[in-house]
């Protein structure tokens, strides 16, 4: 028996030593690459509005895109006990939470109706109610300082005569004279019984209340037709509507921020004439006085969000580079240059921020690796992290960019970054592709990307290059590829690839770019630049600057950087992709949405009859109903598999 028993022992201790061998020979299972449906599971976190006592903060939270688009919702955070709960619930979404000045309701816009509109709910919770009918959707808003009435902004409702003519498919319109521009309105907070402030042509885009509730201070037009930076600084009485001038910024201007004593208020402006806001202004109103640039002498970065700590302390958030910082601006500093300071650095970039009585702040932050979350600090205190709504996210295997910076072919340094993927070894060349940020004026920050993400993730080298005329580096930096697009900015993006092959890292043979708006011209425009791409992807791009301006909305951008098609026509011909098309080899896939009215589809289409035309492998895509970004998640997966497939297809 005992025999027997050491006999089966021994037999079945052979069994495992045989299938531990051959596990130990068969190689591990690779786990599956990072999908398209994980890059889109991050949620997004923004609007950060702490009630009037500092002890609850609202703030937006974009879901991942499921079904037909992503949603947004309100939720709270309990500053003292750090809770957070969902506060809004409607079956589409709500977005813009404001508090009442006494903190007892808290109104939002949603799409819950017909339209966009104006809603409110207690601040314990409750049933939504709409605050007024407008008959037209609802574009902004502000409480008055008592609390008793909303500043509104919304269009005039179309005429019933209209209405009845579109059901009855008679609804031909005059472009310009049947556009309604945006209104200010007067609502009762109670009532919801709403009075019309301004008229047509007016044209309201930005409102802020002055503190004594008496007027408002606006940015508007009476020239909405005029595709130009037409836009003034007013007030407008409260009881009567009337506009009284107060200042003309140059170029384009936004962020109204008034004073908390109302003598004074800041805006985000451009230095010269644009091409976009991006120094701090203070502009005196009592006294009045001419407008002082707060951040071009001692900062001279982008700013991108701002606040008053009182009437002589302003907070400003600036990008800088792949980052951002927040910096401290004192006014009682000399009159032309005010103190700034840099704040302590938080543990991830913070992306937006708020401040709450008593000097405490809340921010969000987030790196390539780090989904966003909401950051507390009180002052003199290392920032804690009050939110974990993205750990979902944060466990998917994320590739960290690596910040390289190099010098440019006329000694001008640039930096980029770039993914390597977890796969990579010493002395193996991988296939590279490149990747241009939107703009000009924009720019590659240490955030999570998804076509960058995907591709890393199956052994492409992913680069990043922040060329000249992007953003985080200065005034004088953006303005060095005016009317020179596709000349420095393209080399500057050429002379990372060169490194990148000299260090062998790349593989000259197997190289890639790709883009979205203007980086889908970038990438258009390098086909047709040189035969070194195997594979290009072009999204939303240019290939005809003239036919553009010409037919897409903002075309004041485009002016800036080349003044006009109908009396430089030469200066647009020279940077258009078309007009080298009969250069290019490279095979394009090119994505666009049927209802871009920033970059119009068609051209996308002129740019793939022109690589057909030529013989050259090419395809296009088009979303129905989506712009300049699509929004619709089957849209989103769609165009990430295409693009993915296609560089796998070319380049490996």
């Amino acid at each position: 028996m005992r025999s027997t028993q050491r006999l089966a022992l021994a037999a079945s201790w052979l069994v495992f030593a045989l299938q531990g061998a051959l596990a130990a020979e068969a190689p591990a299972p690779s786990p599956a690459p990072l999908s398209p449906e994980q890059v889109l599971s991050r949620r997004q976190l923004a609007d950060l509005r702490p009630n009037p006592g500092g002890e609850r903060v609202a703030f937006t939270v974009t879901e991942p895109p499921s079904g037909e688009r992503a949603r947004r919702h309100v939720w709270m955070l309990d500053v003292k006990t750090h809770a957070v709960r969902q506060f809004t619930n409607s079956a589409k979404s709500e977005w813009s939470p404001r508090w009442s000045p006494d903190g007892g309701a808290l109104a939002f816009l949603s799409d819950r109706g017909e339209r966009t509109e104006l809603w409110r709910l207690p601040a314990d919770g409750g049933e939504a109610v709409r605050v007024a009918d407008l008959k037209s959707a609802v574009q902004g808003f502000a409480w008055s300082p008592d609390g008793k009435r909303i500043a509104v902004l919304a269009p005039e409702p179309k005429p019933e005569a209209e209405e009845k003519r579109e059901k009855e498919k008679d609804d031909a319109r005059v472009v310009d004279r049947d556009e309604r521009p945006t209104c200010l309105w007067l609502v009762d907070a109670e009532s919801g019984k709403a009075r019309q402030l301004t008229t047509p042509p007016w044209s309201i885009d930005e409102i802020q209340w002055a503190p004594q509730g008496d007027r408002l201070y606006v940015s508007a037009t009476d020239r909405p037709a005029v595709d130009q930076w037409t836009e003034r600084l007013y007030a407008v009485d409260a009881a009567t509507g009337k506009l009284d001038p107060v200042a003309t910024p140059k170029g384009p201007w936004d962020r109204l921020r008034v004073s908390p004593d109302g003598r004074s208020l800041a805006y985000l402006g451009s230095r010269v004439d644009g091409p976009l806001p991006h120094d701090l202004y203070l502009q005196p109103l009592a006294p009045p006085g001419p407008a002082r640039n707060l951040t071009a002498a001692g900062l001279d970065r982008g700013i991108e969000d701002f606040a008053f700590r009182d009437d002589s302390h302003l907070l400003a958030l600036a990008g800088i580079g792949f980052g951002s910082r927040l910096y401290a601006v004192n006014l009682e500093g000399t009159p032309k240059a005010p103190r700034i300071e840099p704040q302590p650095e938080p543990p991830s970039p913070p992306r937006s921020f708020a401040l709450l009585p008593g000097g405490a702040l809340v921010f969000t932050a987030e790196r390539t690796a780090e989904p966003a979350e909401i950051w507390f600090a009180l002052p003199g205190r290392a920032p804690e992290k009050v939110t974990h709504l993205n750990e979902s996210a944060a466990a998917l295997p994320v590739i960290r960019p690596e910040i390289l910076r190099y010098p440019s072919f006329d000694g001008r340094e640039i930096e980029g970054s770039l993914l390597k993927p977890a796969s990579w070894a010493e002395g193996r060349r991988l296939p590279l592709v490149v990747l241009v940020h939107g703009g000009p004026t924009g720019r590659w920050c240490d955030c999570f990307e998804s076509w960058g993400q995907l591709l890393a993730a199956r052994g492409f080298l992913v680069f990043y290059p922040n060329p000249r005329g992007s953003t985080g580096y200065g005034q004088a930096f953006i303005e060095s590829n005016r009317a020179d697009w596709g000349g420095g900015d393209f080399k500057d993006v050429m002379a990372g690839v060169d490194l990148l092959v000299k260090r062998g890292l790349a593989d000259p043979g197997r190289l890639g770019v790709g883009g979205w708006s203007y980086g889908g011209y970038m990438s258009a425009w390098a086909i047709t630049q040189t035969p070194r791409f195997k594979a290009a992807v072009v999204g939303a791009g240019l290939a005809d600057l003239a036919s553009e301006f010409g037919t897409e909305d903002g075309s004041a951008y485009d002016e800036w950087f080349y003044g006009l098609p109908y009396e430089h026509p030469e200066r647009f011909q020279k940077s258009s992709p078309i007009t080298h098309v009969k250069n290019a080899h490279t095979p394009a896939l090119i994505l666009q949405g049927e209802n871009d009215v920033t970059d119009p589809v068609g051209q996308s289409q002129q740019l793939y009859h022109a690589l057909k035309r030529y013989g050259v492998p090419a395809e296009l895509v088009l979303y129905p109903r989506e712009g300049h970004g699509l929004r619709e998640e089957k849209h989103l997966l769609d165009r990430l598999n295409r693009i993915v497939a296609w560089y796998e297809k070319y380049l490996k």
